[in-house]
Parts: structure tokens; sequence; C-alpha cells
């Protein structure tokens, strides 16, 4: 409440980008973010499959007209990521429109900074076998099985495909004025609390109380190159 306060009196404009393996967490984690915040202030992006329209357009265009205004926190669940990841191991873009993407999405993320959003980019990374977990779950529980979808069937299927899609994506798309943050979300309660102090720690809001903006950097923390190869993040 303290940061959303601050957003309002600032007129900030924060944009926080969550992705990650289906079942990784991405939906329990925007839920406790946004659970007491104002919705007047607060929105939650999560846009489905492209229309024939969208595909016709340029890629970022659909996203656009959801990037925050002044006083607004907005959360995206799923991005134009999905290119990099999904549609990259799916097979619904080609070559040419996956190469485009890498090589332009970190001067439109340069953009958004320059005109004042602050952008923060998370993966929630899982291990296969906490995902197959996961994945059975939502067939069993009827509160659930609203996630169900094609593409998670695939999930496993394709776990090292989107593995090599995720690496690629880090390698390409880390840059200064988009960061990446990995979470290590097996254990959800952890990685749900910690992308909140992650979160809270990188802004500079009124009143803060230093002592609970810590987060644990085991779970939390800023992709390096060495991280794909020293057991930092799934294989």
């Amino acid at each position: 409440m303290k940061l959303q306060r601050w957003i309002i009196e600032s007129n900030e404009k924060i944009l926080v980008l969550f992705e990650g393996r289906d079942a990784g967490g991405k939906d329990g984690t925007i839920k406790r973010i946004v659970q007491h915040l104002s919705p007047r202030e607060t929105r939650v992006v999560a846009l489905g499959k492209p229309s024939d329209r969208d595909r016709t357009a340029w890629y970022f265009q659909r996203y656009i007209p959801h990037l925050p205004c002044g006083q607004e926190l907005v959360l995206f669940n799923r991005s134009w990521y999905n290119r990099a990841g999904v549609e990259r191991v799916m097979g619904f873009c080609d070559e040419r429109e996956y190469q485009e993407f890498l090589d332009t999405v970190p001067d439109f993320e340069q953009m958004l900074v320059r005109s004042g959003i602050r952008l923060f980019k998370y993966y929630l990374d899982i291990s296969r076998e906490e995902q197959k977990t996961r994945l059975a779950e939502r067939r069993k529980d009827p509160l659930k099985q609203w996630k169900i979808s094609p593409i998670d069937k695939a999930a496993q299927k394709h776990w090292r495909d989107y593995s090599r899609a995720r690496d690629a994506m880090f390698l390409r798309t880390h840059h200064p004025s988009g960061a990446w943050h990995v979470v290590r979300a097996d254990d959800k309660y952890s990685a749900r609390l910690n992308v909140i102090r992650d979160l809270l720690s990188r802004l500079d809001y009124s009143d803060k109380d230093r002592r609970l903006t810590v987060p644990d950097p085991t779970c939390v923390f800023p992709f390096e190159p060495h991280h794909l190869t020293n057991g930092m993040i799934a294989p």
C-alpha cells in the first residue's frame, strides 16, 4: 500500500512482466501482489491468442494499449515474450519473425523506459518434476481446470525445447533497460514472498521499511550467463 500511494502521488508508471514455464506460478504470484491494491490504479493483463487481424499488425502493437499511464501499476501475465517461448517452441511463428523479435525487443523496451515507464522482468523457473506434479494437480482439481490448455499437454514433451528457447531469450534480451530477474519457484510461498520483496527493494517509495524488503538472493537474482550452467536455473 505504501508503494501504491507513492505511485499515485508521484505519477509513476510501473510495468511488471511475468514469464515462465507452464505451471510456473505466475497466476498465484500476481494474485498475491494485487490482492490488497486499488483496482482503479492496478491492472493485470493476460492476453489470449492473437486474432487474424493481430497477426497482420506490428508484433508489439496489441500490447501497447495496455501499457501503464501515470499513477498505474500494470502486471503482464505473459507478455510479448510469448514469441520467444511458446510461439518459438510450438511453431506459431517462423524463423524470420523470431529473429526479428529478438533483434528489436531491446530497442522497444528502451523506448518504454525512456518514456518514463519503470520496467521489471521476472522469469519464474521450476524443475521438470515440479512442473509434472503441478500439471497433474490441475487435471484433478476442479478449481484449477480452467488453466488446462493444449499447450500445457505439450509442456513436458517439449521441456528441452523450452529450455533452449529460454536460454536464447535470456542471452538476447537481457539488457540494462530491461534486465531479467530469475525466480526459483519450486517453493510457491518463497517465490511469491521474494518477488514482492524484490519489487519493493527496487523502488524508492516513501516510508519504506527496508528490513522487510530484502529478497533471498538464492530465490530471486539478476540473470547472468553462467547461471545457465551452474545449477541456478533448471536445465
